[in-house]
């Protein structure tokens, strides 16, 4: 079985700083790539951030959050600075994995965490 577990979600006043953290764990034969996305409520989940070769930001994002990988620890973060309210929803690890060579890669998520902004 493979797992993604978040953390670092939390409560944080508008202007402030927050580092989402996400392991993936288990038979991990290769990881494609990695990010993270986010879900307000009555909004659909959006992309965030991802790091597959390439790293890509969504626009209401860039120069404010940094994807990062350690790829000795299967490991992914979101260094969020400047948040604002509009920035507050679950925030979902993704990660497409390999569980074999005989086996393409799939999507896996977390579970979420949470971040809320107060104005």
């Amino acid at each position: 079985q493979v797992q993604l577990v978040e953390s670092g979600g939390g409560l944080v006043q508008a202007g402030g700083s927050l580092t989402l953290s996400c392991a993936a764990s288990g038979t991990i034969f290769a990881i494609v790539g990695m990010g993270w996305y986010r879900q307000a409520p009555g909004k659909q989940r959006e992309l965030v951030a991802r790091s597959d070769g390439d790293i890509m930001y969504a626009d209401s994002v860039k120069g404010r959050f940094t994807i990062s990988r350690d790829y000795t620890k299967n490991m992914v973060y979101l260094q969020m600075n400047s948040l604002k309210p509009e920035d507050a929803a679950v925030y979902y690890c993704n990660a497409q994995m390999q569980t074999s060579r005989l086996i393409g890669p799939r999507d896996y998520w977390g579970q979420g965490t949470q971040v809320t902004v107060s104005s």
